[in-house]
């Protein structure tokens, strides 16, 4: 039996998963669910700023977009506090809350280029330094993130130089040259993601406005 924090009211109220229900949630997964007494929770619960010591009651280290979907219903159906990682990088830990159902994205780094096109689609584990290792095979490069251990969801929806990450060819300015060199840029193009009501959103290529946002159904949801 797990007790979770939910987004009912202030948040002081519990929801209570038995035994049965843990087991069947474990059954819809194919990655696997960790407890606060399983050996690989205190490094799953860990995030790139060492000050964050938060405990989730329950992570959900995701193999495929089938578990990040059935966390994500079952935060909805019983109101859960949920927190997404990704990279893990952000400074203020919001990928991990005290008490919450946390969806664990670090194990999902497949990425497809397609060379022609010039883009790649990639799952939510990937860092930053995970892209630039597929794209530089072919030559090309993404602009975004500084900083290789950057999970690249949290730069793609929320820094401020997200809209760069759209361009198709990019000009690259080095501090060791007098002139900017030319390189290939490969777009990270958001293509599906899982929604809280459940099911996949289509996402255009062409602009990360058209990304669906918190729809309000999970209000307290916390990513990075």
């Amino acid at each position: 039996m797990v007790e979770l924090r939910t987004t009912k009211g202030t948040g002081a109220e519990r929801a209570v998963l038995d035994d049965a229900a843990l087991a069947e949630f474990r059954g819809s997964l194919r990655g696997s669910l960790l407890l606060q007494s399983d050996a690989e929770y205190e490094t799953a619960r860990q995030v790139w700023n060492g000050l964050i010591d938060r405990r989730p009651a329950l992570i959900v280290r995701c193999a495929g977009a089938g578990d990040v979907i059935n966390a994500v219903n079952l935060a909805r159906t019983r109101e859960l506090l949920l927190s997404v990682r990704g990279g893990g990088h952000n400074v203020a830990g919001s990928a991990v809350c005290d008490g919450a159902l946390m969806i664990d994205l670090s194990l999902m780094k497949g990425v497809h280029v397609d060379a022609r096109a010039r883009t790649a689609r990639a799952q939510g584990g990937v860092t930053w330094g995970d892209l630039d290792s597929e794209t530089q095979v072919f030559g090309l490069a993404t602009p975004g993130g500084a900083v290789s251990t950057t999970g690249i969801g949290g730069l793609t929806l929320g820094w401020a130089g997200c809209a760069a990450s759209t361009a198709s060819v990019a000009t690259i300015f080095s501090p060791l040259t007098s002139s900017p060199p030319t390189v290939g840029c490969a777009r990270s193009v958001p293509r599906r993601i899982p929604t809280c009501s459940g099911p996949f959103r289509g996402a255009a290529a062409t602009s990360v406005s058209s990304l669906p946002s918190n729809t309000g159904c999970i209000p307290s949801v916390r990513s990075s």
